[in-house]
């Protein structure tokens, strides 16, 4: 699938967790954001439940819970539409510290932070257990088709190429004396713009030429194996299991 590619969201580590195959935490992960979404809304120890599996996870993979934190944050966007939803939602009218609040916009804002923000978390603790072309390998091991797999391979791999093509035509300008102070700047970044894109697709196009001048055949070929073992399968699963437990016995719950 290509050489190692270094990607800021994984820790190196020796974990439990680290050393499952991708397409064991992939199966766990989607099992366990399933079940979090399937769990009523008005179960709200069920959440803590949920909350205090991926601490296990998180403790077990030794990914501080500092940087989980940190790295929530890219959800702020959500969690402000949520803060608003009891301001707009019809129904039922409650008092909350002296506003009179949607009792549905309520539970909605509940919904969405809660069950995004578990989403959210276990998506970091996989991406910082697997490194970016294990994690491409375990989707391909679990069927998907290869040609998605080859795309997405490319675009980790090229992306961090044109980012620092961009950067370099940004010091090209500053060198030039350009600086961005008002709407005519935009003429000029526009023309940047245009002419990364043709610089990547010239760059796609000679990388293409190459790797049929390499044999090429619409298939990459696999550097190592990423098979899983009964045992593994068998540890990935206690996360969703448990997490199912918890789901059952919030649905029986009265």
């Amino acid at each position: 699938m290509g050489a190692g590619h270094a990607h800021a969201l994984y820790l190196p580590g020796s974990s439990p967790v680290h050393r499952l195959p991708p397409q064991c935490k992939l199966v766990a992960v989607l099992g366990f954001v399933l079940l979090v979404v399937a769990t009523p809304r008005e179960r709200v120890w069920a959440f803590a439940g949920f909350a205090l599996l991926l601490a296990a996870v998180a403790l077990v993979a030794r990914v501080p819970l500092a940087t989980v934190a940190r790295r929530v944050v890219i959800e702020v966007p959500f969690v402000a539409f949520a803060f608003l939803m009891p301001f707009f939602a019809t129904g039922e009218k409650v008092a909350v510290l002296g506003l009179r609040l949607s009792e549905d916009g309520l539970w909605g804002a509940w919904n969405i932070l809660a069950k995004g923000t578990l989403g959210v978390v276990a998506s970091i603790l996989l991406a910082a257990t697997t490194e970016p072309r294990a994690l491409l390998l375990g989707i391909e091991r679990l069927r998907m088709p290869q040609l998605i797999t080859q795309i997405a391979t490319f675009m980790l791999r090229y992306g961090d190429v044109v980012a620092a093509e961009l950067g370099r035509m940004k010091v090209a300008r500053a060198a030039r004396g350009f600086e961005a102070r008002d709407l005519r700047a935009t003429v000029v970044l526009a023309r940047s713009v245009g002419a990364l894109f043709l610089r990547s697709y010239e760059r796609g196009e000679r990388v293409h030429l190459a790797m049929l001048s390499r044999g090429y055949d619409g298939r990459m070929p696999l550097l190592h194996d990423v098979g899983a073992t009964g045992a593994q399968w068998a540890s990935a699963a206690a996360l969703p299991l448990t997490a199912a437990l918890v789901a059952a016995a919030a649905w029986m719950a009265p």
